[in-house]
């Protein structure tokens, strides 16, 4: 796996999954249940649009070939979405400067995993930013409506564990296979016998059908 690669993994399902429960987790055990709902609706809004942008592209073809755009970047939006509320949460009782100062780096990560996936070669420019931008703005709504929040309590015990956890899956969890589910999921809602891809669009400019 090589670095861009190594950055990219960072932002897997693998983990990214995890780490949103680890923050629901931690708004729940601080009573905070608005945030809970809160957040819940924001990243699970994120990832709905995300899917959707690519199941509409693998099972009909739309996306713009001019832009090179399949469907928004998921490793981008995650952690556009995850990273900077992770740090808000965590530094919550901090001084307002550090609080700040994580958010910024959240986003600091988020934009590094965004130019990993174009320079990994797994997506376009204009589908991680896309998808950075997307992940950013629901972080944004998130850390927006949870202003003038007290009481977030990020217990010592809860937060080692949570580590821990991280830690371990960061080592020992492999990609989940998300491109793969997305693959079969489209062509069972399209009823095409395969998923559209980036050749397609040649296909159709030489004049040619797709499928």
């Amino acid at each position: 796996m090589n670095w861009w690669n190594s950055i990219s993994f960072t932002a897997d399902m693998a983990l990214m999954g995890p780490a949103g429960v680890l923050i629901a987790l931690w708004l729940l055990v601080s009573k905070q249940w608005r945030l809970v709902l809160s957040w819940s609706v924001w990243y699970g809004g994120g990832l709905l649009l995300v899917v959707l942008s690519k199941l509409v592209f693998m099972g009909w073809g739309v996306g713009s070939s001019a832009l090179d755009f399949t469907g928004f970047s998921g490793h981008a939006m995650r952690a556009g979405a995850v990273y900077p509320v992770l740090l808000y949460v965590v530094l919550q009782r901090a001084q307002p400067r550090w609080r700040q100062a994580g958010v910024v780096l959240g986003v600091a990560y988020a934009v590094l995993v965004a130019i990993a996936r174009v320079l990994g070669h797994a997506h376009s420019v204009s589908e991680a930013v896309s998808g950075c931008l997307l992940g950013l703005a629901m972080a944004a709504g998130f850390i927006w409506g949870a202003r003038g929040a007290v009481d977030i309590a990020i217990s010592r015990p809860l937060a080692l564990a949570s580590l821990l956890v991280m830690a371990v899956l960061s080592f020992k969890a492999e990609p989940v296979p998300t491109e793969l589910w997305l693959h079969k999921l489209a062509m069972h809602l399209s009823g095409h016998e395969r998923v559209f891809s980036r050749a397609d669009w040649k296909l159709v400019q030489d004049g040619h059908p797709a499928h």
